[in-house]
């Protein structure tokens, strides 16, 4: 049975460990465990699945709870997934900021998965990843 829970101490080793699992790993800094402590301590809203102990589902998000919600990583361990977790995560981050958009930037693998359950996808995103790209 999983159970879901908001963890405002989640560990980052357990974090790191389920980013890999997922496939998410292949985007997140993980080989950086100074920036995947600094993630999981500077999130203001994670939200867990759990089978028994076993961290199988994470739902990590910066919010202001009443504008917007930066879902920035939903990761569901690859073993677990097609089991409606993911989704579970999602529905659960919006039950904790009904006021506040949820917005999140698919993984290309998951692209088609966020209009399947319901989200509906905006054009208009933009990305900054260096300073020095500002003209």
């Amino acid at each position: 049975m999983i159970t879901y829970q908001t963890e405002n101490n989640l560990s980052a080793l357990e974090f790191k460990a389920l980013l890999i699992k997922s496939t998410l790993g292949e985007r997140r800094p993980v080989d950086d465990f100074k920036r995947v402590e600094a993630m999981v301590n500077n999130a203001n809203l994670i939200i867990t699945a759990r089978d028994k102990d076993k961290l199988v589902g994470v739902a990590r998000s910066v919010t202001d709870v009443v504008y917007c919600t930066y879902l920035s990583d939903l990761a569901v361990d690859s073993a677990y997934q097609k089991q409606g977790i993911g989704k579970e995560l999602i529905r659960l981050t919006k039950q904790a900021t009904p006021q506040a958009t949820t917005i999140l930037l698919a993984a290309p693998k998951a692209v088609h998965y966020y209009p399947n359950i319901g989200m509906t996808q905006h054009n208009a995103c933009f990305l900054l990843t260096d300073e020095t790209d500002l003209k």
